[in-house]
């Protein structure tokens, strides 16, 4: 079927096409149109539809309808999501599933609110405090906000994690027709049975299933360090250690599962690649596209759609018969660290940036650092 949708309705039909059925937010632009969707849609398909009184209300209502048993989503921007890190974090030590869509835009603190950008990647990974680790993906277009959305929900029920789906501005209201699959697979909870532990797995690559609440277990929830059936041991180094190890290696080792990525390149091994994601991919496609046709055969792009876990060994392998790279991306510079850590020392790596406005890279800006133009 061919459908016409913005990147923020695509997110929220793949929300519902998930499975959501708990949906709380406080309006923000960019993401308001998202959550105005959902209340107008969710209730028709069962769910419950709730305006929180502000962000740190919506994540913990969310945390406890995931508990209550329902898949459940916010959405928020900037702001909004700098509130929620404190509940993000909970989330992360109670292994509660649930989805949180970050519509960027131009900041610190208000900033632009209606403006594109994309500054929040490293809050995304790292907003809370402690060890820990979520997974952040990052659509390009509105057929991938719907594809990606639906992978969030299956990701945080397989590993019981909170999971970021993050695109700017651009993205949340540009228009596109695309074709929704007609085979969409939806993974939905795993229970615990009598005996089993709710807070650890022998296997670190697996969450461990979750308690359904009553039910016949006696369940405790807590932020703080706990046992396998979620007994408190705050004092306990070996309690903690294995704990926060699991927490994080559950997402960590299953990188190579999570990373999702397309190579655009127009030679087996590009001496110059483009690395990219959201809105500033499009462009960077558009530059290589135009460069080949002008006879540079040696540009490749690769676009990332997963910004956490990243898969280092993938990585540094298609880094490593570069020259330059370029890193494309509407900040001062977070996704290219990471890739100038894991470039060789004898590639050059360039980030290209703009910020402010909502302006967007363009693909002639691009074409001219790959000329060296500028």
């Amino acid at each position: 079927m061919r459908i016409f949708w913005s990147g923020n309705i695509a997110a929220a039909e793949g929300a519902l096409k998930a499975g959501c059925k708990f949906f709380a937010a406080y309006p923000i632009t960019p993401a308001s149109d998202l959550m105005i969707y959902m209340a107008q849609h969710i209730v028709r398909m069962g769910g419950v539809f709730v305006q929180a009184e502000d962000e740190i209300a919506a994540i913990n209502m969310v945390i406890g309808a995931s508990w209550a048993g329902v898949k459940a989503m916010t959405a928020t921007s900037g702001p909004g999501f700098s509130l929620m890190q404190e509940g993000i974090g909970y989330a992360v030590m109670t292994e509660t599933p649930l989805v949180i869509v970050d519509v960027m835009r131009a900041g610190p603190a208000t900033g632009q609110a209606s403006k594109a950008a994309q500054g929040d990647i490293l809050q995304a990974r790292w907003g809370r405090h402690g060890d820990q680790a979520v997974v952040v993906y990052a659509p390009s277009t509105p057929c991938e906000a719907y594809l990606l959305t639906i992978e969030a929900f299956n990701t945080a029920e397989e590993l019981r994690v909170p999971v970021i789906v993050a695109y700017d501005e651009l993205v949340a209201h540009t228009w596109e027709s695309f074709d929704v699959p007609e085979s969409i697979t939806v993974k939905n909870r795993v229970y615990a049975k009598p005996g089993d532990k709710p807070f650890d797995s022998d296997d670190p690559r697996k969450a461990p299933p979750m308690p359904k609440l009553g039910e016949g277990f006696n369940v405790l929830v807590t932020g703080s360090t706990h046992d396998a059936y979620g007994y408190r041991f705050t004092a306990s180094h070996e309690i903690h250690n294995r704990l926060v190890r699991r927490l994080v290696g559950k997402v960590i080792l299953n990188a190579n599962k999570l990373f999702k990525y397309e190579e655009l390149f127009y030679s087996s091994k590009p001496n110059i690649l483009i690395v990219s994601y959201g809105s500033s991919a499009r462009n960077a496609i558009i530059a290589a596209q135009t460069l080949q046709k002008e006879g540079v055969k040696d540009v490749g792009v690769l676009k990332l759609k997963t910004l956490w876990p990243l898969d280092e060994g993938y990585l540094r392998s298609i880094l490593s018969f570069s020259k330059k790279v370029l890193v494309v991306e509407m900040n001062l510079g977070q996704l290219y660290y990471d890739i100038e850590r894991l470039a060789p020392r004898e590639c050059k790596v360039e980030l290209v940036s703009k910020i402010g406005g909502g302006i967007p890279i363009y693909p002639e800006e691009i074409m001219d650092k790959v000329l060296g133009v500028t």
